[in-house]
């Protein structure tokens, strides 16, 4: 999909995430609308992360050794979509020597409530599965979102919901009957590409990109085992790291 109007200039960019249900990749030429693609994430995610990254590319007429970054939703999220992200812009990175920047999930999404309704200070929620959240608290300071304070993993019920924020998020529709959102609206949304996009040239000018071999998931669960689909996923990932990619 492409979006008249959204532009992110100065820069050629490649961002993706894939910790939740979607797959979003979008890419950035200086001064042109940002192209977007979205789809199904989870599992499958591993097998389609890198042909879709490879056509968008091609799309924006960009090689990677074009790019000036690898953008990436480094976590809290699904830990096969973590392990996927992170191993794609690792493998990717070091085949075309470029920087990574790692992006929370939870800022992307306190990102797109901006975008959607001017949010400013957002309690961004994503589902944790195992009958749990990710919660993080963040305010925009008119350049970059600033984090009030650690990401939390709770169960529904034991949400603390300050009333002076916007709640925005993926979790309302299976656990909204268990938290205390009385009559506040909730902005529906996950982690987005295009999020990550606008928000990485303010964190690359603060400093916050990183050499290829630190692009690391940011687990908030240490210990769940892994499922066979997860560890064929994680294999898979692996594998592309190794490879030297391009168009």
């Amino acid at each position: 999909m492409d979006y008249p109007g959204s532009i992110i200039g100065g820069v050629n960019l490649l961002a993706f995430d894939t910790s939740t249900e979607a797959m979003s990749i979008a890419v950035a030429r200086d001064g042109e609308p940002v192209i977007e693609f979205v789809g199904e994430g989870g599992a499958k995610a591993s097998a389609a992360l890198i042909p879709q990254v490879l056509s968008l590319l091609m799309q924006a007429d960009l090689a990677l050794d074009e790019l000036d970054a690898i953008v990436f939703g480094c976590g809290p999220g699904s830990f096969t979509g973590l392990r996927t992200a992170c191993s794609v812009a690792q493998g990717l990175a070091m085949g075309a020597g470029l920087p990574v920047l790692p992006v929370e999930t939870l800022m992307a999404v306190a990102e797109e409530a901006r975008r959607l309704v001017g949010g400013t200070d957002v309690l961004a929620l994503l589902d944790a599965r195992m009958d749990e959240l990710y919660a993080a608290r963040y305010r925009w300071d008119g350049a970059l979102w600033q984090r009030d304070g650690d990401i939390a993993l709770v169960a529904p019920e034991a949400l603390e919901l300050p009333s002076d924020c916007r709640l925005a998020g993926n979790v309302f529709a299976t656990y909204g009957h268990r938290m205390p959102l009385g009559d506040r609206q909730a902005i529906v949304t996950v982690p987005m590409a295009a999020a990550l996009l606008r928000l990485a040239p303010g964190m690359i000018e603060a400093g916050r990109a990183l050499p290829a071999e630190q692009a690391l998931p940011l687990y908030v669960r240490d210990k769940v085992a892994q499922t066979t689909a997860e560890r064929e996923a994680a294999r898979a990932a692996s594998a592309v790291s190794q490879a030297r990619i391009t168009p």
